[in-house]
Formats: C-alpha cells, sequence, structure tokens
C-alpha cells in the first residue's frame, strides 16, 4: 500500500513528528522506514496468508520483544499485508490494567471493536471508522449500490430485504439474526433498533425483552464466547473477506497478579491456542505481541501446558510452523539495520523539511547515533532510541550542517 506519490510534504512532517515525540510508528507511514523486517514478513504472507488461512486453516504466533523493539511496526507491517489479501483485521492495543485473556468474552468484545476493513493509504491518512458497526456500514452500502446499479428503482428495497433474509445459518442464530435485523433496520431507516442491535453485537446485553423481536435470545458470557468468534469469522467471509486476522498488541508487562487471575490469564489463552487447532475455527490469524515471556514461569499444570503449546521458535528455514516470533533474531546486523532505518527517515525528514542532507555527514552521523543505541540495547529497545534520537540529530544537522555524536543531542 505504500505510494511515493502519498509522501506529501505534511504526510513526511506527520511521520517525523509522530516517531520523534514517541517513537512509535504511525498508522499510515510506517512502511516509509521499514527495515529488516521483510523475511518474517514474506513467509508470513507465503506460508499462511496467501494459502493456508485463506484455505479455511487457522493459526496463533506469539511476537516477543522488549519495550522499544518493534512489536507495533511488526504488527501494522502484518496487517498491511492482510488487507493486501483482502482480509478484514483488529489492532487490539492492551494496556497493563486489562488484557482480554482475563475474561473469554472480553476477547470477542476487543475484536469486535477494533475491526478494521482493508484500508487505502487515503483512508487512512483522512481518519478511519472502526469496530463492527462501521464494517456493517460498508456491507450495506456496497450491497446497496450493486442492488440499485441491476435492479428497477422501485424494487430496490425489495431485493434487499430479500438478500437479507438469505444470509446463511451461523453457528449462533442469534448472532445472524442480529446481522439480518441490522441490515433491514438500516434498510428501513430504524436508527433506534440498529443502535440496540448494535448494543447486543458489541457485547453489552441488553435486555432480553428488547431483542426478542428480533430473535436474539443469546447472551454474550464466556461460555458462548467462542462460538460468537466462530459466526463473525463465517459473516465475515460470506460479505466477501477472506478471513481475520487479530493483532493483539501488549505495549508494557503486566502488573502482578493473584495466582487466580494468572491461572485464568494463562488457561484462557491456551484455549485460544487450541481453538486455532480445531477444524471448525476457520480463517483466522492470531498474534500475540509480548514484552517477555516471564508470564509462562510458573510450576503448575497450567504453566506447563502452555508452555508446551508455545515452545516452538518461528523460523523462516527450519521451523515457519513455530509459535514465537521473536523480533530480535531478525537476520541482520544490527547496526547495519539502523542505519538502512536511518537513512529512509532522512529522506523522509528532507520532503518534511525541502533539505538536503550531505551524504558524507548524515553517513557518519547513522553510524554514530546507531552505534550508540545498539550498545544501550540491555536498558531499553534500541530501535526505539535510534529513531527517536536520530530525528533529534536531524533536526540539529539541519541547523548546523555538521555530523554529529551522541552527546551532541544528549543521547
Amino acid at each position: 500500500m505504500e505510494s511515493k506519490d502519498l509522501l506529501t510534504q505534511f504526510v513526511a512532517r506527520k511521520i517525523i513528528e509522530t516517531v520523534g515525540s514517541q517513537g512509535n510508528p504511525p498508522e499510515y507511514g510506517f512502511q516509509y522506514f521499514s527495515a529488516g523486517l521483510e523475511v518474517y514478513l514474506n513467509t508470513i504472507e507465503n506460508e499462511y496468508l496467501k494459502t493456508y488461512i485463506r484455505d479455511g486453516g487457522s493459526v496463533f504466533k506469539m511476537v516477543v520483544g522488549i519495550y522499544g523493539e518493534g512489536k507495533t511496526h511488526f504488527l501494522f507491517s502484518v496487517r498491511e499485508i492482510a488487507w493486501e489479501h483482502n482480509y478484514i483485521s483488529a489492532y487490539i492495543p492492551l494496556n497493563p490494567e486489562q488484557t482480554p485473556f482475563h475474561k473469554l468474552q472480553q476477547v470477542y468484545k476487543s475484536i469486535v471493536a477494533n475491526l478494521i476493513y482493508p484500508q487505502t493509504p487515503d483512508e487512512l491518512l483522512s481518519g478511519h471508522e472502526r469496530g463492527i458497526e462501521a464494517v456493517i456500514k460498508k456491507w450495506y452500502n456496497e450491497k446497496y449500490q450493486e442492488i440499485a446499479a441491476n435492479t428497477e428503482e422501485d424494487a430496490v428495497i425489495d431485493e434487499l430485504i430479500r438478500y437479507a433474509s438469505s444470509l446463511d445459518s451461523y453457528e449462533s442464530n442469534s448472532f445472524r439474526n442480529a446481522l439480518k435485523e441490522a441490515f433491514l433496520s438500516l434498510v428501513e431507516k430504524r436508527e433506534d433498533d440498529f443502535s440496540l442491535i448494535i448494543q447486543w453485537l458489541v457485547g453489552e446485553n441488553p435486555p432480553k425483552n428488547m431483542l426478542k423481536n428480533f430473535k436474539i435470545f443469546e447472551k454474550l458470557d464466556k461460555s458462548n464466547a467462542f462460538k460468537m468468534i466462530r459466526s463473525l469469522i463465517e459473516w465475515i467471509q460470506e460479505i466477501g473477506y477472506t478471513g481475520l486476522v487479530v493483532l493483539l498488541d501488549e505495549a508494557e508487562q503486566t502488573p502482578s497478579m493473584s495466582s487466580s487471575q494468572k491461572n485464568t490469564l494463562l488457561n484462557n489463552l491456551r484455549e485460544l491456542i487450541d481453538e486455532c487447532g480445531h477444524t471448525n475455527f476457520q480463517s483466522t490469524m492470531w498474534f500475540y505481541a509480548v514484552t517477555d515471556e516471564n508470564f509462562l514461569e510458573g510450576k503448575t499444570l497450567i504453566y506447563e501446558a502452555l508452555r508446551q503449546r508455545l515452545s516452538t521458535i518461528f523460523d523462516i528455514e527450519i521451523n515457519p510452523t513455530g509459535a514465537k516470533i521473536y523480533l530480535n533474531r531478525i537476520p541482520t546486523e544490527p547496526i547495519t539495520l539502523l542505519k538502512d532505518i536511518g537513512h529512509k527517515l532522512a529522506k523522509t525528514y528532507e520532503i518534511a523539511y525541502e533539505i538536503s542532507f550531505n551524504e558524507k555527514t548524515l553517513d557518519e552521523t547513522l553510524l554514530n547515533i546507531a552505534t550508540e543505541a545498539y550498545k544501550r540495547k540491555l536498558e531499553t529497545g534500541y530501535k526505539r532510541l535510534f529513531v527517536k534520537s536520530i530525528i533529534t540529530a536531524f533536526h540539529k544537522m539541519r541547523q548546523s550542517g555538521s555530523s554529529l555524536i551522541p552527546e551532541d543531542i544528549n543521547m
């Protein structure tokens, strides 16, 4: 989805502002300074998204990288490839106080709240709606246009109603009925009914008596969470998408929990991994990005069961089916990798500020900052430290025109 035509001065400036102030990748623009991930991403695309997941398989991968090592950048890259193959995605940032694995029903709620259909660069740059409501409205609008283009004007409504009534049966009848009635509410402009049904679809569980006329009888809880997710995927595929890619991004370590809380979290995670092996859990790929593997350390059976499921290591040549992806094992020499990232950011910076760096000065500065950042790899994520520091260096170079060392920018 990268388009050089879209790297306008404003977009370039936005990338520099985001990276320089936070060290985080922007939702659009990370493509312009990606480096070193290609071998991992190509394997994920060819082994999974183009084949196995498309054909009905499901898989779980755990991405391991300390804070600042590029987990979010990696997940955004996976999402972009998924969109290219027409998957719906759900990128779910996790905070230290909450992870959806505390409660299985929260896994479903987190997914439907963050659903995003494939986005163009223009859509990402102009802002986008997320969630199942946005997907339903897009589904309705596209179906309306399709039917209206091939149907007499006075028959369009009848055709839309007929289409909604012809939806396949899903594992959850209530889920199927909710989607049907949400679609019909849009056809018939029943805004209150639409809002009520959306409340149920996002897991808010409105009173049963308000839903019975729509034949929605289930209540979301831990016992039917996976059934709801499976039904969601069935619908996603019926309306023309390839499948679902879920990206869970743990920005910081989960704070200390009681033994009971840990057991619940780990058991739910184990259940999700096992679910990916079932034949009725189809066309979905899960990525769970964590800062470390400490949460697997324990002596009970649940710890051992989960460790066994996550014991294999993803390797592009030896074992692409491995469950764990280590971002610190990217097969590129670290200083070379940082310099490559730096050169790409320099090109973006030059567009943002309409300048040109002296090539020798730039190379010297990149080497100096990259070397210092990598020295601190045990203290912090050196990639985040590098990108923030190099933007600071670019600002100073724009004024001085000379090469810089770490001390020049108080690194």
